[in-house]
């Protein structure tokens, strides 16, 4: 029986919080990787995942400490090295791949020289060598013209190949064990595809053993032999892929199982009504672009003549690709971004096309809740600063009434008032996300626009939020428009969907239709592209070359 290549025993780390306060966020973890082998650590933000993989390379974050157990790579006692040996085994017997590629390359430097910098650092090859290694590299990556895409700056790549450039980066040094940090969670369905399979290629034809770090079980899926549950630093289960998705031991794993597969939207009943009643939201022949205006058309036109409206009490998905438009139609129809031709009509009332210009009414009939939480929210300012000010603007609440209702918004989304004396930062993302929806709820409007609100949480989290979502609107009769590249999280809550390509709607359907009817070739693809729980999907995915290379972002 051969000897492992690491071996986690007992592993403890702990860290130290702004108020000085000492917690221990892995407690006692223990494991083996065997040579060649992948092993996918799973689990919602702060279950210690990434924590573990950065203690493989002797790295832990600011504030953190490798309080106990030890690591073994190979020969090499991790955790009893000097830093200035563990940085001699960086990028030679273990390497690391980042979730954002963008944050890893230097935009002022062209892709060769920073590919190839480990190899310089180590003094492993000559340069000429470390090249020609480069090249071999891009070409097994399935890079595009791989003889000159080194020569290229960063941003002249799209994210995709930014992410597959990266793992080029991690290889060079003919790592043992290379560390995959969630890579595939900021990129495109069809993207993510080419890229995994990229990966899984690279790493079977080298025989090199890999951690793969996701929140994600069907991508997990396509790639590792065996899976380890993490929640709060500890261990819940380990076992082969196909045992953990087919039959999983401990009740996390289930949910997470569970939340992967959201239940089908089912639509709400609506009273009876003599006539048919206006439609909460109109769209048409809306165009929309960024840019200086020449001749009232800006530079750069991205929605071109979409139309489409939603009714009351219903939930519309639009979905596609990043570059389709699907977030610059939500800021058109919000006014954040003015159309320059057609019209938004809300109750049958057309809206003014800038923001500034629409009355109070208008803009309490319809609020917005962005993708990013962080960003969205002030971090100067309380929780329940932060729900009071609409409170103050719409309904002119103040004083104690407003508190009263600023606790009543806080147990709309199922957050404890105590949370209103709390600044953002001291949030989780869920509980971030929770509060923008509280803070749209503060105007009592009877549209919501739902722009990607799920896509940077966790399975669990994001599950969490669209029964949320499911809960206000039968409460309070809501009509949701919901952005997203995740054609199952808009089956889950929606009950039509767009499909936007380019800035045109090229598939209008019922969402229970959508995967049997479509028609479009860009549907179709998106559709086929959506990881399955199930072990042989990758290897057992036919496409059409032709329709990946037309429509794909690669």
């Amino acid at each position: 029986m051969t000897n492992p290549l690491v071996s986690v025993r007992d592993l403890r780390i702990g860290a130290t919080t702004d108020a000085g306060r000492k917690v221990e966020i892995i407690k006692g973890v223990s494991f083996d990787i065997e040579p060649g082998e992948i092993v996918a650590l799973i689990g919602e933000s702060g279950s210690g995942k990434t924590t573990i993989a950065l203690s493989l390379m002797g790295h832990t974050r600011t504030g953190c400490r490798i309080d106990g157990g030890n690591i073994r790579l190979g020969t090499s006692e991790i955790t009893a090295m000097s830093e200035r040996a563990r940085a001699s085994v960086r990028g030679t017997e273990v390497s690391y791949v980042p979730q954002s590629a963008a944050a890893a390359f230097n935009p002022s430097k062209r892709i060769m020289e920073q590919v190839i910098e480990i190899a310089a650092i180590h003094e492993l090859m000559p340069r000429a060598e470390a090249e020609k290694k480069a090249v071999e590299l891009f070409r097994a990556l399935a890079l595009p013209d791989a003889e000159h895409i080194g020569q290229r700056y960063p941003h002249q790549v799209s994210g995709g190949q930014l992410q597959r450039l990266s793992a080029a980066m991690a290889l060079i040094g003919d790592p043992k064990l290379v560390i995959f940090d969630e890579p595939t969670t900021a990129l495109d369905v069809t993207t993510q595809i080419e890229v995994l399979r990229a990966f899984k290629s690279v790493m079977q034809k080298g025989g090199m053993a890999g951690v793969y770090v996701s929140h994600d079980l069907a991508v997990v899926a396509q790639i590792a032999d065996r899976i380890i549950v993490l929640r709060g630093g500890e261990i819940q289960e380990v076992g082969s892929a196909e045992q953990i998705l087919r039959a999983p031991q401990h009740p996390y794993t289930k949910q997470l199982l569970a939340a992967f597969e959201p239940v089908p939207h089912q639509p709400v009943d609506q009273p009876v009504q003599a006539a048919k009643p206006t439609p909460v939201l109109e769209v048409f022949d809306l165009c929309a672009g960024y840019g200086p205006m020449r001749d009232g058309v800006p530079l750069a036109k991205i929605l071109k003549n979409v139309n489409f409206k939603l009714e009351r009490g219903r939930n519309l998905g639009v979905i596609g690709e990043s570059g389709s438009g699907k977030s610059t139609l939500a800021r058109a129809i919000a006014g954040i971004l003015p159309a320059y031709r057609g019209a938004v009509m809300v109750d049958g009332k057309e809206l003014k096309p800038d923001l500034q210009n629409r009355s109070k009414d208008d803009l309490q009939r319809m609020q917005m809740v962005f993708q990013l939480a962080d960003t969205a929210l002030n971090p100067a300012h309380s929780i329940g600063s932060i729900l009071a000010r609409p409170l103050t603007f719409y309904e002119g609440l103040r004083g104690k009434a407003r508190e009263a209702r600023v606790i009543e918004l806080l147990d709309m989304v199922h957050l404890p008032a105590a949370l209103r004396h709390r600044l953002p930062g001291e949030l989780s993302g869920g509980q971030k996300q929770r509060v923008n929806l509280a803070r749209a709820l503060a105007a009592s409007p009877e549209l919501i626009l739902c722009d990607e609100i799920t896509s940077a949480l966790d399975t669990v989290v994001a599950a969490a939020i669209l029964e949320l979502l499911k809960e206000l609107q039968r409460e309070l009769g809501l009509s949701y428009m919901f952005i997203s590249h995740d054609l199952s999280t808009v089956e889950a809550i929606c009950d039509d969907v767009l499909v936007m390509y380019k800035g045109e709607v090229v598939e209008a359907l019922p969402a229970a239709r959508m995967s049997s009817e479509a028609t479009h070739p860009y549907s179709r693809l998106l559709i086929s592209s959506v990881p399955q729980l199930d072990t042989g999907w990758l290897s057992g995915l036919e496409q059409d070359p032709e329709l990946v290379a037309q429509f794909a972002n690669r």
